[in-house]
Formats: C-alpha cells, structure tokens, sequence
C-alpha cells in the first residue's frame, strides 16, 4: 500500500489492509455474477483512486473508486464515506458504453 498525499483515499486503503470493512449483499451478488474475487475488490482499493465523490447522496455520502486488480483487471467500487467502517457498496467492470475507458464516461444508461 501507498500513501498518495490524499488522505481520503489513504483512508480508504488503510481500512481495506486492516479489515475494517464490510461487503453489502449487492456487492456479493455482483462479485459473483462478475466473477471477483475479494482479492481482487483489495487489489483495486490498493491501486485506486476517487473519480466522483457524491456527499449528498440519499442514501449517505458515497465515492466511486477506480482501480485495478494485480491481472490488470479495472475494476469500479461504490464505497461509503461517512461511518468509521468502509462499506463497499458495489462493484463493476466499467464498460462501454457507459465507460469509453475505465476512467471517462461514456453514454448514460
């Protein structure tokens, strides 16, 4: 694990490495419908950074983390941002055509 200077992202990754997470249902389901493995969902928290933060959402304040699996794999995770443990949400391979590249959006769906 790297320390990038951002501390929210650091955050994040410190809490991966430590455990101090939790996985929702969604996130299991789509792990399995994906095939991705938790080795892979911490390889991603590891690499990744935030492409959007959503603060305000109605749920609670949420980001979108993009990395990558040691394969190389890109991966997209929906993580909470406001309890003391991170919640990972969900998680997805960003493709067309919602994603041109893992990181740039493309057509809404």
């Amino acid at each position: 694990m790297t320390e990038t200077g951002d501390p929210f992202i650091d955050q994040l990754r410190r809490q991966a490495s430590d455990g101090a997470f939790r996985l929702t249902l969604h996130m299991h389901q789509e792990m399995v419908e994906e095939a991705i493995s938790l080795d892979d969902v911490l390889d991603a928290v590891a690499s990744g950074t935030v492409l959007e933060d959503y603060p305000d959402h109605r749920r609670g304040g949420c980001c979108l983390v993009a990395g990558v699996t040691r394969a190389g794999r890109p991966l997209h995770l929906i993580c909470s941002t406001t309890l003391p443990v991170l919640v990972m949400i969900t998680v997805y391979e960003p493709k067309p055509p919602k994603w041109l590249t893992p990181t740039k959006r493309g057509q809404p769906t």
